[in-house]
């Protein structure tokens, strides 16, 4: 590899494909909302695969239902401000 650098060069235009720019950084997703749901959901996967494997129907639906509480817990606090951008929180890029 060469260690010379290229000076006077333009930035390269964003790529597009079907008319979506690409070169946009979307994120992950990091905030208190997105981490919340996504925890409460992998406990009741928990919970619903040991009800599975032992054959106990109420807890593997009670399970399912702590997956979905898991989504609305997420839903809720990103409506509150707890979300990506959200008011109360402070942007700090990370």
């Amino acid at each position: 590899m060469s260690k010379a650098t290229v000076s006077g060069t333009k930035p390269a235009a964003p790529k597009t494909h079907h008319g979506i720019d690409h070169s946009i950084d979307l994120g992950h997703g990091n905030s208190p909302a997105a981490w919340t749901c996504v925890i409460v959901m992998l406990v009741g996967a928990l919970i619903a695969s040991i009800a599975f494997v032992i054959a106990n129907s109420p807890i593997f639906w009670g399970g399912i239902a702590v997956m979905f509480l898991g989504l609305l817990a997420g839903f809720i606090m990103r409506k509150a401000g707890y979300g990506v951008g959200g008011s109360k929180l402070k942007n700090t890029g990370h």
